[in-house]
Formats: C-alpha cells, sequence, structure tokens
C-alpha cells in the first residue's frame, strides 16, 4: 500500500532560481508582477531573489526593490552566500534567508571560491546571529546526488553535511539533485534517510528535469515521507555554475501530478498558467512543460 502524504507544500523558486540563468534581463516590473500573480496563485512560500554580485548574476541586481516592494506572501525567502548578502538582506527588513553549500567541492569551488568545508564554517557564526535574531534560515544542499565535475556523489556525505547544518541551527534544508542526474531509487534511499535522522527539520526535495526523471523523483520522495518541494513556474532555472544543468521542475506539473493523485497543494492551476504568462514574452527560451503547453492548446 502506498504511503503518500494528504498535502504537499509547494515552496516557487521561479523568481530566483528560475530566473537567475535566463540571458534576457527581465524587467524589475514584470518580476514584481509575476510574484503577485503566483502569490494570488495560492503560493505561500516563495525564493524572490538573491543578494549576490550583480558582476556574477546580473538578474538579481534589483534584489533590494524586489524585497522592499513587500509582496503579500507568507514565507518570503532571499538567497544570501555570505555575510555580505546575509547583511544585504537584512537591511531589507528580510526574515527568511537562504545559504547555500555543495556537497561537491569543486562546484563549490567554481560557485563561491571556497571549498565545502571553509563555506560550512564560514555560515555556522553567521547562522547563529540569525537565529539570534530570529531570522528563518533554510540551507540549499547543492550537488546532493551528483556533480557536474565529481560525478556521483556519497550518500553519506550528503546526509553528514545536512546533519551539520542542523546542528548549526538552520530551520529547513533544500536538498537538490542540481543536474538532474538523480533516479527514483536514490531519492528514496536519500530521502528516506535523510527523514529519519532529523525528524524535527523542515525537509524539501528540490529537483532538477534535465534527464525528464523530477517528476518520478518527486514520487519517489513522497514515498520517503518529504511533503515539501521546491519547484519552478514554467520549468524556469538552470545554474550557470553547472554546466549541464537545466530547469527546475515545472510548478504546474507537479501540482497537476499531485492533485490528480488526491494530495492537496492549495494552488490554482489557471492562475498559476496566468503567472507564467506574464513572464514568458521576455524571456529567451520557450516554456516547455507538459501542463503549461496543454493549456495553451485548450486540451
Amino acid at each position: 500500500m502506498l504511503s503518500l502524504p494528504k498535502e504537499v507544500t509547494i515552496i516557487e523558486v521561479g523568481p530566483r532560481d528560475g530566473l537567475q540563468n535566463e540571458k534576457n534581463f527581465v524587467p524589475t516590473e514584470v518580476k514584481l508582477q509575476f510574484i503577485k500573480k503566483l502569490s494570488s496563485a495560492g503560493i505561500e512560500e516563495m525564493e524572490l531573489t538573491s543578494f549576490v554580485s550583480p558582476k556574477w548574476v546580473p538578474q538579481m541586481q534589483d534584489a533590494t526593490e524586489i524585497v522592499k516592494s513587500n509582496p503579500d506572501i507568507l514565507r518570503k525567502i532571499v538567497l544570501a552566500p555570505n555575510r555580505k548578502g546575509v547583511d544585504r538582506a537584512l537591511e531589507t527588513g528580510c526574515q527568511a534567508i537562504a545559504v547555500f553549500v555543495g556537497v561537491s567541492n569543486s562546484f563549490n569551488k567554481r560557485n563561491i571560491n571556497k571549498s565545502t568545508r571553509e563555506s560550512l564554517e564560514e555560515l555556522k557564526p553567521v547562522i547563529a546571529e540569525l537565529k539570534k535574531k530570529n531570522i528563518f534560515v533554510r540551507a540549499c544542499i547543492s550537488t546532493a546526488f551528483y556533480c557536474p565535475f565529481e560525478g556521483k556523489i556519497s550518500e553519506s556525505d550528503t546526509i553528514s553535511l545536512c546533519n551539520e547544518f542542523v546542528t548549526a541551527g538552520v530551520d529547513e534544508l533544500s536538498v537538490a539533485d542540481t543536474i538532474g542526474m538523480a533516479n527514483p531509487l536514490e531519492s528514496f534511499s536519500l530521502f528516506s534517510a535523510l527523514k529519519e535522522q532529523l525528524p524535527n527539520v523542515l525537509l524539501n526535495a528540490h529537483f532538477h528535469d534535465t534527464r525528464k526523471m523530477a517528476l518520478a523523483n518527486i514520487y519517489a520522495a513522497l514515498q520517503a515521507g518529504v511533503n515539501r518541494f521546491d519547484t519552478s513556474a514554467g520549468g524556469l532555472g538552470g545554474c550557470p555554475f553547472a554546466p549541464g544543468a537545466t530547469g527546475n521542475v515545472a510548478t504546474e506539473d507537479v501540482v497537476y501530478m499531485l492533485e490528480r493523485m488526491g494530495i492537496n497543494t492549495g494552488i490554482d492551476l489557471d492562475k498559476l498558467v496566468e503567472a507564467i504568462d506574464i513572464v514568458s514574452p521576455v524571456l529567451s527560451r520557450k516554456i516547455e512543460s507538459g501542463f503549461y503547453q496543454l493549456s495553451k492548446k485548450k486540451v
């Protein structure tokens, strides 16, 4: 008998993770309209933007303006990779901050020019300070399954890094298949182990759909007890520091699958499509998610 949750929480990452690798600069007003429509669709937790160097990620140069627009979302998350980014985020009044580290040293060095251990040690005191300020802290664990430079990542290494972040005090783990190479058996194995070892932390699964395995991996994670998933409207995304990484799994495809399975998400699919319609005209690539394409054909 299948063991599946009755409800699932979707964390929308389109405005941040989805747009960060977009070649065209998406106008700030379009981003704000996109965020507003996603909120109206029922999204209550969202990655809005990231406080990173505009030199390396030009798309996020309007981070302060995005946050100060104060969108009506229950949990407004911003990404901040280091102390400088955290300080900028705090200046805007952010109450939820995401930090990130790759399990792979090679990926981490290419991404933020530090080893995994160096990043972790730098972040530990920052996390402690944020918790003293009652800030919600989300840790994004990149290359949790595979790395574009090192290949397969040891499950024990991923679990060890997650444990260290939880010991440091984070509220949430977002565990990512950054280049979309995981299979359902690997998904079930890792998330089962994490649910068993870390029962008191919010655990999110974050899948990229590079090889069209994301929905299968989500199904496996559901059976492992996961009920929180990072998704991106329109399947937007990719990582500028991970060759071969394509978009995140599409929010609309995940919501459609879950709702058809009798799992409540609280998200309105029609309004989700309207949100994608807002941003798609300014993108450099076509929206290819299954549900979105069918919605345009009125099937």
